[in-house]
Formats: structure tokens, C-alpha cells, sequence
């Protein structure tokens, strides 16, 4: 429930403010590049990484929310065959969160060294205005964010398998029945 609150009341409205501040810096880009016929070349740099560190922040959320981009075609079509079938189904969910979960650990455990890779080298971005370590701790900190949320993720699918109950939120729960 705590982290549920957090990625709807905090981390939500941060990766919304972040996409809208980099489209308005998108948008002051085209104006300058094509209205007024000049550009830093900075800011592309800049939109780019803003975005990317935006779109990072929202993984979280949508993974959270189940609007994550994901393959159902074979588990809904098993839901549909019977009860076994949709108990093979519940599986099939359940080692694709493991799965996934696990790719996600490897990649903060790969990420973290080119953090400080970072740090020690002072990367800079193609146009050498911005260091690339706050964007890289942007896409770590979406990635951690993930799996946090996976983790819960598979611990309902477990208790779910077992056959107990799990707390759900009301929204979820209406989703569910319709």
C-alpha cells in the first residue's frame, strides 16, 4: 500500500512534470530552429535525455498499473480454454515476472558501473554541454523502480497460485470483475 501510494502520488506527478517540461523545451526548439532560424545544438542533447529520463520514470508507474507494453495473446487465450488452461495461464504470468524481474536486477547490476564509469570519466553528451551520469541514474532509478514493483508483482501471483487471498485495491478489483 505504501508503495503503491508513492509510485500514484509522488513518482506519477514527478514523470509528468518531466514530460511536460521537456515537450515545452521540445516545442521552444522548433520555434527557434524553424521559426527564427537558429539552435544550440546543446539543446538537442538536452530534449533528448529530459525525455528519455522522463519515459524512464513513467516505466515504473505503467509497471505498476499493468499498462506496461506486454505479449497476452497466449495467456488470454488460455484463460479462455478452461481451468487447467488457466491455471497454466497463471504460471506462464508468473515466470514472466520472474523473468523479467531478473533482467531487470542484471541490468542495475551492469548500470551501476557505468554510473561511476561516468563520474570518474566525466561522459558528456554528443554536444559536450551535459555530464551523462544524471540520466544515466534516471534510467537506473525507472529500472529500480521496476523491479520494486515486480517484486510485489510476483509475491500477489504467488499468493495468488497458493490460493490465498492478496489485498487489492478497489480499482483493480472492479477491473478484474468486468
Amino acid at each position: 500500500m505504501i508503495w503503491r501510494a508513492f509510485q500514484d502520488r509522488l513518482l506519477a506527478p514527478a514523470a509528468a512534470l518531466v514530460l511536460i517540461g521537456c515537450t515545452l523545451i521540445a516545442l521552444l526548439e522548433v520555434m527557434r530552429r524553424y521559426v527564427l532560424g537558429f539552435s544550440f545544438e546543446w539543446q538537442q542533447d538536452f530534449v533528448t535525455f529530459v525525455t528519455l529520463s522522463g519515459v524512464y520514470l513513467y516505466f515504473g508507474i505503467a509497471q505498476r498499473h499493468g499498462s506496461h507494453l506486454n505479449v497476452t495473446l497466449l495467456t488470454d487465450s488460455l484463460d479462455t480454454i478452461g481451468p487447467r488452461a488457466h491455471a497454466v495461464a497463471e504460471i506462464v504470468r508468473l515466470a514472466a515476472l520472474v523473468f523479467s524481474f531478473l533482467f531487470l536486477l542484471l541490468v542495475l547490476w551492469w548500470g551501476l558501473p557505468e554510473v561511476q564509469d561516468s563520474l570518474k570519466y566525466e561522459t558528456r553528451t554528443e554536444s559536450l554541454a551535459f555530464p551523462m551520469w544524471p540520466f544515466l541514474v534516471a534510467l537506473l532509478a525507472g529500472f529500480a523502480l521496476m523491479a520494486v514493483t515486480m517484486f510485489f508483482q510476483i509475491y500477489r501471483q504467488v499468493q495468488k497460485l497458493r490460493g490465498r487471498t492478496v489485498l487489492e485495491e478497489a480499482a483493480e478489483a472492479e477491473g478484474m470483475g468486468h
